[in-house]
């Protein structure tokens, strides 16, 4: 099954904030895949219609984030709406 991918600013959601950000998705994507650590913690995810993963690396520099799209790709398949997993490299 192919994934739909799009960053908040192709959504046209670039200056919205978490909350807000959060809404906008509603129930068009199942994942938020975020490097905002404190996300789970400020926002009720566990009442959303999607999933929340976030990527914790030693910079969010794509080279050191990359390594961690494997784990990614398996947490994907294995979340429920209203789910975070952390996915720690």
């Amino acid at each position: 099954m192919p994934n739909e991918v799009q960053t908040a600013g192709e959504a046209g959601w670039g200056d919205l904030d978490d909350g807000a950000l959060l809404d906008a998705m509603g129930d068009r994507f199942d994942i938020l895949v975020t490097v905002d650590k404190g996300l789970p913690q400020q926002q009720r995810i566990d009442v959303r219609p999607f999933a929340v993963i976030v990527l914790r690396a030693r910079t969010n520099r794509l080279a050191d984030l990359l390594p961690l799209v494997p784990a990614l790709r398996s947490a994907m398949g294995a979340l429920a709406a209203g789910q975070v997993r952390e996915i720690v490299g």
